[in-house]
């Protein structure tokens, strides 16, 4: 057993130091109180900033390579009004890591990284004044889409953005320092990087995916979240899962379902897959992300009538992803006109998913606070 005046075995990251303290208001009394805004899609934006997103570890990669680009792009929903900023390790696992020869011990540290890059964007603008960069003002890194350095980068702090102007239309609750932090918590088949996630059904048992994710979220509730986000679930299967895999870590949770029409992704109904969470205390919101806008419409009220708990919705703007050519199809149905009808029905958390931008994220926050 090593002591405490014994230094860390050889190879041991660096613990990044403490991230600054979350809200004092529990994100489940804020949703009692009223609508909450959540960001929008972490992707577009990183690639606004003219990131890579190609490699098959996604937005995670920059946890690694470039983490500076990973706050900027949290301090720009902020900026627009976003109080819930949903954590980059989506994609992030041991196996996908692992592919870049990067240990357990270093997936820990990025995925707590995570949970640190959206708190210390959130801090940036507890005082009037104070906010993150702009998309394009971030440099601090290779910016070539490669992990060459992620063995040094990891555990090391990441550079701190700049300090620039608030933007205007910043809202209350963001200079305020109101905004909560969401341990993103992704299904299975993000890891396989091939477009599973919009189907399911791995052929994995119920304690199979549970032994996948409980590491993750152990690592990521260890970072203090404010809630973790257990989203674009595709199948009851895995939801079971991934509320067992959090059962015990001491972090509230949403639970989020990837869906298409009526049913799950996996093509179970959504009643059922509701009700899975409805006396579970954990989970303190529930309902549908990475859809379209039209198919959040019944599933917004069916998720409030089946367990009687907040509703969560954040679709995908409406367009189509093409897992094959690694490309979005169609145009853009994300309306605010939905949102009125959505916070009817009981929605308390409400923002966007895939491409849908600050600029959306704005006139929604706009549109919430009336």
């Amino acid at each position: 057993m090593t002591s405490a005046a014994e230094p860390p075995p050889e190879g041991t990251p660096p613990k990044s130091p403490p991230p600054p303290e979350g809200p004092g208001l529990p994100l489940a009394e804020a949703l009692a109180r009223g609508t909450v805004v959540l960001d929008g899609g972490l992707s577009n934006q990183l690639e606004a900033q003219g990131c890579d997103l190609s490699d098959d570890l996604w937005s995670a990669r920059l946890l690694a390579d470039d983490p500076a680009q990973i706050e900027a792009a949290h301090a720009a929903y902020v900026r627009a009004g976003a109080q819930v900023l949903i954590t980059s390790s989506y994609q992030a696992s041991y196996e996908g890591f692992a592919r870049r020869d990067l240990g357990r011990r270093q997936v820990d540290e990025l995925l707590r990284r995570s949970v640190h890059l959206a708190r210390r964007a959130a801090a940036q603008n507890e005082a009037v004044g104070r906010a993150g960069p702009a998309a394009g003002e971030v440099s601090g890194g290779d910016g070539d889409g490669g992990i060459g350095a992620a063995h040094a980068l990891v555990g090391r702090e990441p550079e701190r953005p700049g300090e620039h102007q608030a933007a205007p239309g910043e809202s209350a609750a963001a200079r305020e320092g109101t905004v909560w932090v969401a341990g993103s918590v992704g299904p299975y088949g993000a890891m396989l990087a091939d477009g599973s996630e919009y189907r399911g059904g791995y052929g994995l048992s119920v304690r199979e995916l549970m032994g996948y994710h409980r590491p993750r979220v152990a690592a990521l509730a260890e970072a203090r979240p404010d809630v973790l986000a257990l989203e674009t679930v595709p199948d009851i299967d895995e939801a079971e899962a991934m509320l067992w895999a959090a059962e015990d870590c001491g972090v509230p949770v949403w639970l989020s379902y990837s869906i298409r029409g009526h049913l799950t992704r996996a093509g179970q109904p959504l009643e059922r897959a509701f009700a899975l969470a409805a006396d579970n205390e954990q989970v303190i919101a529930v309902g549908v992300n990475c859809c379209t806008p039209a198919d959040a419409d019944g599933a917004v009220r069916l998720a409030g009538l089946v367990t009687g708990k907040p509703v969560v919705v954040y679709p995908n703007s409406g367009e189509d992803w093409d897992a094959t050519a690694r490309d979005w199809r169609g145009r853009s149905t994300f309306d605010l006109a939905r949102v009125a009808a959505w916070r009817s029905e009981g929605a308390r958390l409400v923002g966007g998913c895939c491409r849908v931008g600050p600029d959306q994220i704005a006139d929604l926050a706009a549109e919430i606070r009336g």
